[in-house]
């Protein structure tokens, strides 16, 4: 079983001029991508009243997500790392605008401008350190707070992600509830090893029904009903009550630090050995705002 491409090199790398043909070309690759894509913009949900939306494609390599997008009628903007990926999308002149950045950087986009969001097979990369500068969860925090952001109030955001194992997920589903997101997680076909895939399936705002998570698809197709999959500890959506938390209120001194205190942390500072100034008339004395 060949290595998954994230533990190999960074994204920017490992998708040079050479790897970007041979994915692009491969009729798999584009069969599962369109299945994939098609499968987002469902748990998108976005209103079937004939209005071009504008998405946001996040980790769009070189535009097979975003020819799904076209198709279905709405307009993108791809986001993506990779150079080599970008230009095969520019050849194939795709329809979408494409922006070349690092998403743990954050997306950079106006506030509440884009209408939804699709990943496909992207945001997983985030969970690994190729830098000695790169810290997972600051990338992760960059990124769900920038998108958060950049979303319409109600918008929602389907991430297909393949993490590594549960601990992984946990922590992308963590960071994006930190960053504002409602809902959770839709797994289908959660009894197959081969057909099995994750998505977030994210909302801008706080909890409603429109924010409820969408069941996923059984070996048949068919939607899956919660009662099937309870069983499974892993499949089960996490619980995004914990945002809600209240927070606790800090004590305040209103009288502050008297001439007691500070004389009393003199002495302390005197008999560690510390050079401290003398005791005069003006210790601890408040400061005028002006002279």
């Amino acid at each position: 079983m060949s290595s998954r491409p994230e533990l190999q090199a960074p994204p920017e790398i490992f998708y040079d001029d050479v790897e970007a043909r041979k994915y692009t070309s491969s009729s798999r690759i584009a069969e599962i991508q369109t299945k994939l894509s098609e499968r987002a913009l469902e748990l998108l949900a976005l209103p079937d009243d004939g209005v071009p939306r504008l998405l946001l494609d996040i980790g769009c390599g070189s535009g097979l997500s975003g020819e799904t997008i076209t198709e279905n009628g709405h307009q993108w903007i791809g986001f993506d790392i990779s150079e080599s990926m970008l230009n095969v999308a520019l050849q194939n002149e795709v329809e979408g605008d494409l922006l070349l950045g690092d998403m743990g950087q954050g997306l950079g986009l106006r506030p509440g401008v884009i209408d939804g969001a699709i990943s496909i097979s992207a945001v997983q990369w985030l969970c690994n350190a190729d830098k000695s500068s790169h810290e997972p969860r600051l990338r992760l925090k960059a990124f769900f707070g920038s998108l958060y952001r950049c979303l319409a109030r109600g918008a929602r955001a389907v991430l297909q992600v393949y993490p590594e194992n549960l601990a992984q997920r946990e922590l992308i589903l963590s960071y994006a509830m930190r960053s504002g997101f409602a809902g959770g997680v839709v797994v289908d076909y959660p009894h197959s090893t081969k057909k099995r895939k994750e998505y977030l399936v994210l909302t801008c705002g706080p909890p409603s029904l429109s924010s409820v998570v969408p069941s996923g698809k059984g070996e048949d197709g068919e939607s899956c009903s919660d009662d099937e999959s309870s069983g499974d500890e892993e499949n089960q959506t996490v619980c995004i009550s914990d945002r809600h938390r209240p927070q606790k209120k800090q004590k305040v001194n209103k009288k502050g630090k008297g001439r007691e205190w500070v004389l009393r942390k003199k002495d302390q500072m005197r008999r560690k050995g510390n050079v401290v100034p003398p005791d005069t008339k003006y210790t601890a004395r408040k400061r005028k705002a002006r002279f």
